[in-house]
């Protein structure tokens, strides 16, 4: 039997006994070392069900309870059958995304667009937040020797940031406002930087996170309930606007300052989750021809690029680490203050076996 930290229902993490996996064919057991803790765990804490399956998931055929954890890295302890390019005890990152690999999108290869797709740690197979997890083998990256295993765990998050530049048609050079100083706004700040963003604008309502992105990399930040963010965004940007946005808040009025903040021709990603539908002034967009696009996680190749970036010295997320703590301190000392200390925390890493 293993300890693993598991989602039942709304505000119901219990901390249990189950047994341990057993790795198959085209699998590679992992033992956690350390988990972070995702703006989405805390949706499902407070909300949820939402992602989390209550009827058999498509792919993995398993529904709540399941184990959590899907930002983690850790050591391989076993490898399957037909895996021979894996060694164990390498130190290793866990990309999470689950997909079917038949579907229209995944034959492009673009798996996390996929029809049916998961995540381990949030609709099966397990999770970062136990002793042991079996995950197939194109999951695994390997951790570069001048990377901490902490920082191994900061990959999943520092991808969906990455993979959202890559998207965007950003140039080095480009001016670039950020929307939400929360943790994958954070992540695009610090992505920003390692790629040679010339103006970082951030525009954040906390005075915590406020100040959390000028620590991780924005060149200027701004109030958006006192400064006019349009008219700061042209003055920095000489008049113009912004080469490219990036929408990490989902707030309406953060989506009309964003479009007319950017230049003509210029782009507004979306990276956040809406919690409800928004309105878009489409004449915005076509009278000055701006793009708005959506990105979601990252594809194949987002982690091995992030983890690269990490080892050269031209990514140094060490900041984002605001605590440490234990698998059973999961609820008072994890998700209760990333909710209720909103300001004080970018990510809190779970020590599963460090």
């Amino acid at each position: 039997m293993m300890k693993a930290v598991r989602f039942h229902g709304q505000k119901d993490i219990r901390l249990e006994n189950i047994e341990i996996p057993k790795c198959g064919k085209g699998q590679v057991k992992v033992k956690p070392a350390y988990v972070g803790i995702c703006g989405t765990d805390l949706h499902e804490y407070e909300d949820g069900a939402n992602i989390i399956p209550i009827t058999p998931h498509p792919i993995t055929k398993e529904k709540a309870p399941l184990t959590l954890g899907h930002e983690f890295s850790g050591v391989v302890e076993e490898v399957g059958e037909d895996v021979t390019d894996v060694k164990i005890g390498q130190r290793v990152s866990v990309q999470p995304i689950i997909y079917d690999g038949t579907c229209g999108a995944c034959r492009d290869g673009l798996i996390n667009c996929c029809d049916n797709n998961g995540f381990i740690g949030l609709s099966g197979w397990g999770g970062g937040l136990s002793e042991h997890v079996v995950v197939p083998r194109a999951a695994i990256y390997e951790i570069p020797d001048s990377v901490s295993m902490e920082l191994g765990a900061l990959v999943e998050p520092l991808s969906v940031a990455w993979h959202s530049i890559n998207v965007s048609q950003f140039k080095k050079g480009d001016a670039v406002l950020v929307l939400g100083g929360g943790p994958i706004g954070l992540a695009v700040i610090q992505c920003l930087k390692a790629r040679g963003a010339e103006k970082i604008i951030a525009s954040e309502v906390s005075p915590g996170r406020r100040a959390f992105t000028k620590q991780l990399g924005a060149h200027y930040t701004l109030d958006p309930t006192t400064d006019d963010v349009v008219a700061r965004v042209r003055e920095i940007c000489g008049g113009v606007g912004a080469d490219v946005a990036f929408d990490a808040a989902g707030v309406q009025a953060g989506l009309d300052q964003a479009l007319k903040a950017i230049r003509a021709q210029g782009t507004l990603v979306n990276i956040a989750v809406w919690n409800k539908p928004a309105q878009l002034q489409m004449n915005d967009l076509v009278f000055r021809e701006k793009k708005y696009i959506g990105v979601t996680t990252f594809v194949q190749g987002d982690f091995r690029e992030v983890l690269d970036a990490i080892a050269s010295g031209n990514l140094k997320p060490e900041p984002m680490i605001t605590g440490k703590i234990q698998m059973d301190e999961i609820v008072e000392k994890g998700f209760k203050p990333l909710v209720e200390e909103k300001d004080k925390h970018v990510k809190i890493l779970v020590e599963v076996s460090p």
